[in-house]
């Protein structure tokens, strides 16, 4: 459970995971009221905002299956490890996963850190290699999305790692599950979407 990987060409930060230093950031009101298209475009708010599996929708967008580069499982216990303060409903011991999202081909298309109570993490990723949402769904387990916060800013790991220019696109939410927080997932999006998605916004 405590085992760390790393891929040669990304260093982790000195906080363990990457997130991105905002230049703007919206909360759970913005995210319900959504942004004007001229900040954010109509199908990259779909993607952003929305409270659909963004594997299922890399998928679809790429024509690809959507795979996981698992980067890091770390235990990192009662500390809240720099993430957004909705960790505090996780329960401890915390168990931090980070992953790339990627296209079967090599593409990576995000990038996710998530935290989880690292007594029960087994019981919900059963294969670790998964995304989230496969895993879950081989489960049936049912969910709900709770985007809480969204996040328009820069990271030059990031940009190394995905080899595109940021700023970047982000946002954090909680899975919910019988009406239990389950995880908090803090993901960013590569700009290479844009091949799919259009432009960001104007």
């Amino acid at each position: 459970m405590t085992a760390t990987l790393r891929p040669q060409n990304s260093p982790l930060t000195a906080s363990g995971w990457y997130s991105l230093d905002p230049i703007w950031r919206g909360d759970e009101d913005i995210v319900k009221q959504g942004l004007p298209h001229q900040q954010l475009s109509p199908p990259w708010q779909m993607l952003v905002l929305g409270d659909g599996s963004p594997t299922r929708h890399l998928q679809l967008l790429t024509g690809e299956k959507t795979e996981v580069d698992v980067i890091d499982m770390s235990l990192v216990g009662t500390d809240d490890d720099g993430a957004p303060m909705q960790v505090q409903v996780i329960s401890e011991p915390r168990l931090r996963r980070q992953v790339w999202l990627r296209t079967a081909s090599g593409q990576r298309l995000a990038y996710a850190a998530s935290w989880w109570d690292a007594n029960h993490v087994d019981e919900y990723l059963q294969n670790r290699s998964l995304p989230i949402w496969e895993s879950l769904t081989r489960l049936h387990t049912e969910l709900y999305r709770d985007v809480q916060g969204i996040y328009y800013g820069h990271s030059p790991d990031l940009e190394k790692a995905f080899q595109e220019k940021g700023p970047f696109w982000g946002r954090h939410y909680l899975f919910w599950h019988n009406r239990k927080p389950l995880t908090l997932i803090y993901e960013v999006f590569s700009p290479y979407l844009s091949k799919y998605l259009g432009p960001m916004g104007n």
